[in-house]
């Protein structure tokens, strides 16, 4: 049986009846009112998914119950049911949040038919709803992960420039800082989060096609344009236009985005008619544009229009506060994807990753928490899964007194070489890099990247070398 249920409100017992056998033998659970008192009541205690509710009641208008019953349950899904006198009421039904209506005399199947497509309706707009929400969360996890003073403005410039909808935003960010969840976040927070987000890499497309691809063209444009095609400010109508590494956008197209900027207008390549815009323009970049403006590598007055609503995202090493709640969250989130039950990082893990500069910021830091989860078999992250630059990055700069000691022992060691004599009878260079590998540790005490570091080779390296040599206990 469905789990969807059905009232039928109607003050004709025939009907009532015929509906409700017709329903229960579809396999849907229903209930019958013949009064707009009994419909309140069914209301209340049955919670229908739809209501078939007739416009004339002995003590009730249908009209006002559904506004009444719409008011409480704006996702509640009702049919009207009316005689062909009463078509007028019926199409003012519609304008107060009825699905559809059906006139008197109706054939059964035909309502069963009506009802099914409004579930199925109703069924694919909430699953809409649901896939929006888990993206939304999804992209807003990433970025809006922090507590430091510095991320804290940067959520305030995003509901600020999101309920400013009709201006034009620049994030400015080092690479791997989150400019384009920046720009997501922006766009689901909008009025426009249910119209479409369109990307463009400007970097990554050649001038005469990104032209082609922001526009569109008319048929017969240019000799392959065989039929016309929408561009992409007239695909994202009503939504947002991310041009990221905006940067990199060649000069002559910087002109003609400043005048979409500017006018709200453009024209397809081959086109004789302006188009309007009604697409908001978010933009990003790596680069240093004033000292681009400088160099005459990108239009001042474009600048200048530009950098009106700007958001400049710190980088990761700024924002030290935040890395263990975003390893914490990229965990969870690995988790999910890649099916594991990693519980978390050591306290050496944790050590490595708060030491380190992470130059490849949040991106950087989410592939080593996916490769370390890929690598691992336990249940949290051990520092053997870090890549050498994070586990040279956490050593202390030794003082000047281990500085002093360091480099007396490093004469030692030069003196004990120079004195050092090959046998007559030869010797093997495994044993002796054995040894020295045993020295190395018994140095820094099992350190092994210190240990490498002494070798002057990296630690996966001397790992390899210490399982090859049975030095691994």
């Amino acid at each position: 049986m469905s789990s969807k249920r059905i009232l039928v409100v109607d003050d004709e017992h025939l009907i009532r009846w015929s509906l409700g056998k017709m329903l229960e033998d579809a396999g849907y659970q229903v209930e019958t009112a013949a009064t707009g008192a009994e419909a309140e009541k069914q209301y209340r205690q049955f919670k229908p998914h739809l209501i078939l509710l007739d416009l004339c009641l002995p003590d009730a208008n249908g009209m006002d119950l559904l506004r009444e019953m719409k008011k409480r349950d704006e996702d509640l899904v009702v049919i009207i049911i009316t005689a062909h006198s009463h078509a007028d009421s019926a199409v003012s039904a519609l304008k107060y949040g009825a699905e559809d209506y059906i006139g008197k005399p109706f054939d059964l199947e035909a309502v069963r038919h009506a009802i099914e497509k409004a579930l199925e309706k109703q069924r694919l707009k909430d699953e809409n709803a649901y896939y929006r929400r888990v993206l939304r969360r999804k992209f807003e996890s990433d970025n809006l992960i922090g507590s430091c003073p510095k991320m804290i403005e940067v959520f305030k410039m995003i509901k600020m420039t999101a309920e400013t909808d009709d201006k034009t935003v620049l994030i400015m960010g080092a690479s791997g800082t989150g400019k384009e969840l920046v720009a997501r976040g922006i766009h689901l927070h909008s009025p426009r989060a249910d119209k479409p987000f369109i990307e463009v890499n400007c970097a990554a497309i050649p001038e005469t096609l990104l032209e082609n691809e922001l526009f569109g063209h008319e048929r017969g444009a240019y000799t392959d344009a065989s039929r016309r095609q929408k561009g992409i400010f007239e695909l994202a109508a009503g939504g947002t236009v991310f041009l990221d590494e905006i940067g990199d956008m060649p000069i002559g197209m910087q002109a003609k985005i400043l005048k979409v900027i500017e006018n709200k207008r453009y024209r397809r390549l081959g086109g004789e008619e302006d188009l309007l815009v009604d697409a908001r323009i978010i933009a990003a970049t790596n680069q240093d544009l004033p000292e681009l403006v400088k160099e005459g590598k990108f239009r001042a007055d474009l600048f200048y229009r530009l950098n009106v609503m700007t958001i400049q995202l710190p980088t990761l090493k700024e924002r030290k506060l935040d890395i263990m709640p975003l390893v914490h969250y990229f965990i969870e989130r690995f988790n999910d994807e890649y099916g594991r039950n990693i519980e978390g990082v050591t306290d050496e893990t944790a050590q490595y990753l708060l030491s380190y500069d992470w130059p490849g910021n949040v991106r950087e830091l989410r592939n080593t928490i996916e490769r370390a989860m890929m690598l691992e078999s336990g249940k949290l992250l051990g520092p053997e899964h870090l890549s050498c630059e994070i586990l040279m990055g956490r050593e202390d700069e030794p003082g000047p007194d281990e500085e002093e000691k360091l480099r007396d022992e490093d004469l030692e060691d030069c003196f004990s070489m120079a004195q050092f004599q090959l046998p007559k009878e030869g010797i093997s260079l495994e044993e002796v890099e054995k040894q020295l590998i045993k020295m190395a540790l018994q140095r820094w005490d099992g350190n092994q990247t210190r240990a490498a570091q002494c070798l002057r080779m990296s630690r996966d390296t001397l790992r390899y070398r210490m399982k090859k040599y049975g030095l691994t206990k």
